[in-house]
């Protein structure tokens, strides 16, 4: 049951990161990996809100196996994002390689820490 949970989580995941990314593509123009950092950034922000609303109830470990190990991890992408790095850096463009380094580091930290922020709020409205 657990790798089927996986499986289809990660189904979903790779679906929203193909769609995600491409429309961040298609609306945020550059050189930037733009629809690496998008599907990072809101990946980072998810399990930071989930983690908090999954230790405040109760939910089956598929669930959490759906979510977690298999949507979040399909969705995120830093395989994709050390690629385009070293890409970058091949390419000599070493300014924008830091600035994806930092970027995605820095506000996927943040996003981790807001997503708990924001689900412990609504936890105390809604409870």
């Amino acid at each position: 049951m657990k790798l089927l949970m996986v499986a289809a989580g990660g189904c979903v995941g790779a679906l929203l990161r193909y769609w995600i990314s491409g429309w961040a593509y298609r609306v945020l123009d550059g050189g930037f990996p733009w629809g690496t950092l998008v599907v990072n950034i809101l990946g980072c922000f998810l399990i930071g809100f989930l983690w908090v609303i999954f230790e405040r109830t109760i939910f089956p470990p598929s669930t959490r196996d759906f979510l977690f190990i298999g949507l979040l991890g399909a969705l995120t992408t830093f395989s994709t994002f050390g690629f385009e790095t070293v890409n970058l850096l091949r390419d000599g463009e070493v300014k924008i390689a830091l600035m994806n380094v930092l970027t995605n580091n820095l506000l996927g930290i943040a996003m981790v820490l807001a997503g708990i922020f924001l689900a412990a709020k609504l936890w105390t409205i809604f409870r």
